[in-house]
C-alpha cells in the first residue's frame, strides 16, 4: 500500500498546491465533492427565501462573488493559500474562509496540500460574525 504524499519541504510549492486546491473548491462550489460549502444564518437571512425566484437570484449572485474572487495580494493573503476573501453583498460586508479538516471532520488536516487526507470547508459569513 502506498503512503500518502508528504508535505513539500519547499514552502512556496506547498502554498501553491494549497492555493490551487482552494481555488478549485471556490470556483466549483456546486461540485464540491467531499468538501463542504456552508453559510451562516446571518448570510442566509440576506438571501431570504431561496424557494422564490428573487431568493434564487440572490443565492446565485452570492456564490458568483465567491467563485470569481481573485483579489489576492501579500496584504490579504500573506501565506499565498487563497483561503480568505472579503466582499460586499446586499449592503453588508461578508467574508469567505476555507478551513482544512481531516476526512472525518474531527481534527485539523495533517496535510492541507494533500486532498486525499483533507476535507475543505468553505464558510461564507458576515464580517460581524467572524
Amino acid at each position: 500500500m502506498s503512503q500518502p504524499p508528504q508535505p513539500s519541504s519547499d514552502p512556496a510549492l506547498r502554498a501553491a498546491r494549497i492555493a490551487a486546491l482552494n481555488d478549485s473548491l471556490r470556483q466549483n462550489l456546486c461540485q464540491a465533492g467531499r468538501n463542504q460549502v456552508v453559510m451562516t444564518a446571518g448570510v442566509a437571512a440576506l438571501i431570504d427565501d431561496v424557494s422564490s425566484a428573487d431568493g434564487l437570484r440572490k443565492h446565485a449572485a452570492l456564490l458568483r462573488q465567491v467563485q470569481t474572487h481573485d483579489s489576492f495580494d501579500p496584504d490579504n493573503d500573506p501565506f499565498g493559500e487563497h483561503d480568505f476573501g472579503r466582499f460586499e453583498f446586499a449592503g453588508a460586508v461578508l467574508y469567505w474562509k476555507i478551513d482544512y479538516y481531516d476526512r472525518a471532520l474531527v481534527w485539523g488536516s495533517p496535510n492541507p496540500a494533500n486532498p486525499d487526507v483533507t476535507t475543505r470547508v468553505l464558510t461564507i459569513l458576515l464580517a460581524e460574525e467572524y
